[in-house]
């Protein structure tokens, strides 16, 4: 499944384990919330980075604790009509100030991308290779933007008003 990160096609370190499948030496992994949840402690001492795959319907503020020795937090899109995990990572980026990776995995469709950058992520499992190169034009269709989001981004109002006050106008 090819992986979009940072605008761009990227390998993926991390390999994805099931909740019974043996813990390699070392190595970057990504392990399904249950099994986290459950071994956090061991998991968080192995070598490698770590990353969890959360689903949308377990609260997030379950991983709190671990944010800042999470390297990705992957959260699973079942299906394209189910935008749970949009409100789980503006939390993430705007109520938890998580600043790792923020993986978006599931159903991640093409004409979602610009929806799931303005919520926070910044990479994306895709199903076809196509949509993956399809990304990167997507991006940069849209540079202003009204709403404020978690994605970091000034908002069109903002951007204004620093024009405003560079030119010296109202002051």
């Amino acid at each position: 499944m090819p992986l979009v990160n940072g605008g761009k096609i990227a390998d993926d370190s991390f390999v994805k384990l099931a909740v019974d499948t043996p813990l390699p030496e070392g190595g970057d992994i990504l392990v399904p919330a249950e099994r986290f949840v459950g071994e956090a402690d061991a998991l968080l001492k192995r070598a490698g980075k770590i990353g969890v795959i959360w689903p949308n319907n377990r609260d997030i503020s379950e991983l709190v604790p671990y944010l800042g020795k999470l390297a990705v937090v992957a959260l699973v899109f079942p299906t394209f009509r189910d935008g749970r995990a949009y409100s789980q990572a503006r939390l993430l980026r705007e109520r938890y100030n998580y600043r790792g990776e923020l993986r978006a995995t599931g159903q991640v469709l093409r004409d979602q991308f610009v929806f799931m950058l303005r919520a926070g992520f910044d990479s994306f499992e895709v199903k076809k290779q196509a949509d993956a190169e399809a990304f990167m034009q997507t991006a940069k269709r849209y540079s202003v933007f009204y709403q404020p989001t978690g994605d970091g981004r000034i908002t069109a109002l903002h951007r204004r008003m620093q024009l405003r006050h560079s030119e010296g106008v109202g002051t």
